[in-house]
C-alpha cells in the first residue's frame, strides 16, 4: 500500500532531477469563474510532463542486477520520455515500445534521451502487451507508466509541492488517464487536508476509468479515440481504480472540442503550450463541468506540454474561424478581366485581409464562362462577418 510516507520518500529521490514546477494564479479564469485558479505548470517540466517523477522514483527503486540488465516499457510518449531520461541518469539500457500512431515529437524526444525506440501497435494497450513479451523475452524490468507503487509515488510528488505552497485549496482538478497521476496525488491530498475535494477529468473519447469509477469496478473500452493522447487508455487498472474509490470525490469528462477550446485558451491567455491531456481540467473549467466553485480556491494540474505541432495548427486555424477571426468564402464570378478586381475592392472596403486565394474555371459544376474563387480573410469577429456576407449579397456575389 502507498501512503504518504512513501510519498515522501520518492519526493527525496526525485530531488535535483524533477523540477518543482511553478503554480501560478491564473487571472483570466478566476475573474471568468469567480473563483481563485491555479495552474500547476508540468507541461514545463524537464520532459515536458510529469510522469518523470514517477519514472526515475522507480528506476532508482530497482536492483543493480535489473539496472544492469535494462528496462523496457510501453508509452504514448510522456512516460517514455521520463524513463529514456531516468535511464540515463543510471547509464542503463532503455527500450521503449510506443504506438504506430505517436506523433513524431514524442519519438523524437524519446530518441533526444538515448532510449531505443519500437514502434508497434494501434494504442497504448497493444503497445504494451508487446513490449512485456520483448521484456521476458530479453530479461529487462518492464517500468509501467501507471499500474506501479514506485510510479505511483512519484506522481503523488505533484501534490506534496501544491500544498507546500497553499494548503487552502477547496478542491484540485487533475487528468486521468490510466489513473497514476489522480492515484498518487489524491493519497498525498486526503492525508494532508480531507477536505480538500479531489476531482478527476478525463477525455470523454476514453471513457474506461470514469464508468470505472461510477461503477466502482474495473471496465474497459473497445476502442478509445480523443486528441488527447496521453490519457488515451483502452482498459482501466483495478489498482489505480481502487485507490481512486478510497480517496477521489468525482470523475467528470470532456470531448474533443472542449479539450481543443481549452488548448487554444491557454495558448492566447496563459502564453502556454499544453497538450491535450494537459488541458483537460481547464476545458472542464471553461466548458462549466465544476459545480459550486463561486467564490472557492481550486488548483488545475497541467500534466503535459508535449504538443504535437500539426495537431496544434489545425486546432488554432479551427479556433480562429469559430471565433469569428477568420472565413472563408467562395464565390462565383464570370471568367473574365476585372471580375476579381471588385471582388477584392469589397473585401478592401470593409478591412477584410485576404490571406490565401484559390481560383477554380474547370469545376464540372461551373458553367461554361464561370469560375469559382475562394478566400480566406482576417476578420474581426461575427458582426464583421455578417457585414462582408451583406455586402457580397448586394454586390450578388452571394445568394441566400
Amino acid at each position: 500500500m502507498i501512503n504518504l510516507e512513501k510519498i515522501y520518500e520518492a519526493e527525496k529521490n526525485i530531488k535535483g532531477v524533477a523540477v518543482d514546477t511553478p503554480l501560478s494564479y491564473a487571472p483570466y479564469l478566476s475573474k471568468a469563474h469567480e473563483c481563485d485558479v491555479y495552474l500547476k505548470k508540468e507541461n514545463l517540466q524537464i520532459t515536458g510532463a510529469f510522469k518523470i517523477r514517477g519514472a526515475y522514483n522507480k528506476i532508482a527503486s530497482l536492483s543493480d542486477e535489473q539496472r544492469t540488465c535494462g528496462v523496457v516499457t510501453a508509452s504514448a510518449g510522456n512516460h517514455a520520455q521520463g524513463v529514456a531520461l531516468s535511464a540515463s541518469k543510471f547509464k542503463i539500457k532503455a527500450t521503449i515500445v510506443m504506438p504506430e500512431s505517436t506523433p513524431l515529437t514524442k519519438v523524437d524526444g524519446v530518441k533526444y534521451f538515448g532510449a531505443e525506440v519500437i514502434l508497434h501497435g494501434a494504442n497504448y494497450d497493444e503497445a504494451s502487451t508487446y513490449a512485456l513479451e520483448y521484456g521476458k523475452k530479453h530479461s529487462l524490468t518492464f517500468v509501467h507508466p501507471f499500474e506501479d507503487d514506485e510510479v505511483i509515488a512519484g506522481q503523488g510528488t505533484v501534490a506534496l509541492e501544491i500544498l507546500q505552497k497553499h494548503d487552502d485549496f477547496d478542491a484540485i482538478i487533475i487528468p486521468i488517464g490510466g489513473g497514476g497521476l489522480i492515484a498518487g496525488m489524491a493519497i498525498a491530498i486526503k492525508a494532508l487536508n480531507k477536505n480538500i475535494e479531489v476531482i478527476g477529468v478525463s477525455a470523454s473519447g476514453a471513457p474506461a476509468f470514469k464508468e470505472s469509477f461510477e461503477k466502482k469496478s474495473a471496465i474497459d473500452s473497445s476502442s478509445v479515440r480523443t486528441i488527447a493522447d496521453g490519457i488515451a487508455v483502452r482498459d482501466t487498472s483495478k489498482i489505480t481504480l481502487d485507490y481512486a474509490l478510497q480517496n477521489v470525490d468525482k470523475v467528470i469528462s470532456v470531448d474533443d472540442e472542449e479539450i481543443a477550446s481549452a488548448i487554444l485558451f491557454l495558448l492566447e491567455k496563459q502564453k502556454l503550450v499544453v497538450e491535450g491531456a494537459g488541458a483537460v481540467g481547464v476545458a472542464a473549467l471553461l466548458h462549466n463541468k465544476i459545480d459550486n466553485i463561486k467564490g472557492k480556491k481550486i488548483a488545475i494540474v497541467l500534466s503535459g506540454g508535449n504538443m504535437d505541432v500539426t495537431l496544434l495548427s489545425i486546432i488554432i486555424e479551427k479556433g480562429l474561424l469559430k471565433s469569428g477571426r477568420k472565413m472563408k468564402l467562395t464565390v462565383t464570378l464570370v471568367d473574365k478581366p476585372g471580375s476579381l478586381k471588385r471582388f477584392t475592392e469589397i473585401l478592401e472596403e470593409l478591412n477584410a485581409n485576404i490571406v490565401h486565394i484559390a481560383y477554380d474555371r474547370t469545376s464540372v459544376s461551373l458553367a461554361y464562362g464561370d469560375a469559382h474563387v475562394t478566400v480566406h480573410v482576417e476578420t474581426k469577429g461575427h458582426e464583421h462577418q455578417k457585414s462582408i456576407e451583406k455586402m457580397l449579397r448586394q454586390e450578388d456575389y452571394l445568394r441566400e
